[in-house]
């Protein structure tokens, strides 16, 4: 158990935690971006004063209030982002290799691709497993397969293709004829496999040259299922995920929940400390959902959503509005009355997914000459990314963009908006004969950009994109990071690269194909109700879902060109057939 902290005890803001500090000013024009806060406050005569204030938006909620240009950025435990990146990255580290198991052996943490001064083959097990003698204290051991201790492992293929092929659980116990005990188990395995193969590949991606990467990030929302009569409310969980839009590859699919963590537990311990007394970024358990907080929550997200006059900058203007009623301007959780915390695991506070995620893109990577993010119009997902990539920013190396597509449209709408959009590109085309079809899209580009409207309390400057298609019909791009250093047609073909197709077909791909995941649906009897026909009633089974589909996504499921976004990215040669992963082993 944790001791229970005073607040003299505590620095001014949260510490650094494994390389974390966020804690800073998150406007990319102001002098303080990238600056932490200094962890205690000026003392003594002539002491300088710190470039921010500490100021309070709520009881037990500390803000930053900068010095230079007014914001007030929340204050967000580093030690929460810390645990979070380690939950979702974890899948990357190096499994153990097998080795001698004599304890007293110098060859006990010696592995097995050593090779043969240290160890000799030595024969089969009778289940098939490979069998070694170590030469130094004569020690014989073997290495199982990947479905070692597997029931049925024949039948691993099919259940693989069905769970990807939104067939819901029944059918598939009913088509591969296994009970439902059997199949849980198997899923956890399937997951198992498609983390080490993925993980084998992408350990490769923070070593890649890749010149550039253009990635949309954006998030998509789940719901569990009630399990209980006696308490009908379910349990809202979302996923943040990225995507390149060049490849097509997805870097992360991430829920804010943690299966491993046991809520009596936790609950037990924060109560113990006093987490629920304390400010929220000082608490031990800053990432997870107290039952404490919970009810509060809720009440405060009543009404938090203004009026929009359904123009796409009505939109725009409507979320700014929207994020400014926030009492943490970076959490965008709004928790219906009809929801609850999961009976099993810890739902996470998705702004800490948020921060996970995108410093786990910065592992991954490191190799990249300039990366460009597209991101969802939200100011958490704007914070987490300046927060992660500020030393990127401040080198050039990355830019960040708000991309708000309008998808309220209806499919004649959309299709008038195509026509109208390419009339424009032939009339300009006409006058311009001289001109190249991407020399024509540059002037179109540019003759937006003197004319972009300054939207929100921040006067964000927004361009009206003049190329739609039917999946972005209407599309407005924001440039977060504009230090003026780009010259205009470098800055054009950034707004035309501004997209959110990569993540958008992925989401587009898990509600089809997932059952567990698939779109809720009204029912004929019950008014305005929405039916969750198949959703789960365990968090777990959609981290689960989720890291499968992801795997076969980018490996196994080719797009028109017959490539799988792994080969266009450059970490694989061919389709990776299903059993390359089922069967993967690492040693």
């Amino acid at each position: 158990m944790q001791k229970k902290s005073s607040s003299a005890s505590r620095p001014r803001i949260p510490p650094e935690s494994g390389g974390i500090q966020v804690n800073f000013c998150k406007k990319p024009s102001c002098e303080n971006f990238g600056i932490p806060a200094a962890m205690t406050p000026a003392k003594g005569k002539g002491a300088k004063r710190d470039r921010y204030a500490i100021s309070g938006a709520g009881k037990n909620f500390p803000v930053l209030k900068c010095h230079s240009c007014g914001e007030f950025p929340p204050l967000k435990s580093n030690a929460g982002i810390h645990e979070e990146l380690d939950r979702i990255s974890s899948y990357l580290n190096d499994p153990p290799e097998p080795s001698c198991p004599n304890d007293f052996c110098e060859n006990h943490n010696v592995g097995i691709r050593a090779g043969s001064k240290h160890y000799r083959s030595f024969g089969k097990t009778k289940s098939g497993s490979q069998r070694y003698r170590c030469k130094a204290c004569d020690k014989t051991f073997s290495v199982g397969g990947s479905t070692l201790r597997q029931k049925q492992p024949h039948k691993n293929k099919l259940i693989f293709k069905l769970l990807v092929n939104k067939n819901p659980f029944r059918r598939i116990c009913e088509v591969a004829d296994i009970s439902e005990g059997s199949l849980y188990p198997k899923i956890g395995f399937l997951q198992q496999q498609c983390l080490a193969f993925a993980a084998h590949r992408e350990r490769k991606l923070e070593g890649m040259n890749l010149r550039r990467l253009y990635v949309g990030v954006d998030r998509q929302d789940y719901v569990v299922n009630w399990s209980q009569r006696q308490d009908k409310r379910n349990v809202q969980l979302t996923a943040v995920g990225s995507a390149d839009n060049e490849t097509g590859y997805v870097f992360g699919m991430h829920l804010n929940y943690d299966a491993s963590l046991d809520a009596a537990t936790v609950e037990k311990d924060a109560s113990q400390i006093g987490d629920c007394g304390a400010p929220f970024p000082f608490r031990h358990y800053a990432r997870a959902w107290l039952a404490c907080d919970y009810d509060k929550a809720m009440n405060g997200s009543a009404n938090q959503n203004p009026a929009s006059d359904g123009t796409l900058n009505g939109q725009i203007s409507a979320k700014y509005e929207e994020s400014l009623r926030r009492k943490d301007i970076e959490d965008f959780e709004r928790l219906a009355q009809t929801s609850k915390l999961p009976g099993r695991g810890m739902q996470i506070h998705a702004e800490y997914t948020l921060y996970a995620h995108f410093f786990l893109l910065k592992r991954l990577f490191s190799g990249v000459g300039k990366v460009r993010f597209f991101l969802d119009q939200d100011s958490g997902i704007r914070a987490a990314c300046l927060g992660a990539f500020q030393e990127e920013v401040n080198a050039r190396k990355c830019d960040a963009f708000y991309v708000r597509i309008n998808k309220h449209l209806t499919v004649d709408e959309r299709k008038r908006a195509l026509t109208d959009s390419r009339k424009t590109f032939r009339d300009a085309t006409n006058t311009n004969p001289g001109l190249s079809d991407s020399e024509v899209k540059l002037a179109l580009i540019k003759e937006r950009m003197r004319d972009m409207a300054e939207i929100g309390k921040w006067k964000d400057r927004w361009l009206s994109h003049p190329f739609p298609n039917m999946s972005e019909p209407e599309k407005a791009v924001c440039y977060l990071t504009d230090y003026g250093d780009y010259d205009e047609d470098h800055q054009a073909w950034l707004y035309n690269k501004a997209s959110m197709h990569a993540i958008d077909c992925f989401f587009m791909q898990v509600r089809r194909r997932l059952s567990l995941l698939e779109r809720p649906y009204s029912t004929a009897s019950a008014a305005r109700r929405m039916w969750h026909g198949y959703s789960a009633y365990n968090p777990e089974s959609i981290v689960k879902m989720l890291d499968i589909f992801r795997t076969y996504y980018n490996y196994c499921l080719k797009g028109r060109d017959d490539k799988t976004p792994a080969m266009r990215i450059g970490l694989a040669k061919g389709v990776v057939p299903p059993e390359d992963i089922i069967y993967f082993k690492e040693h």
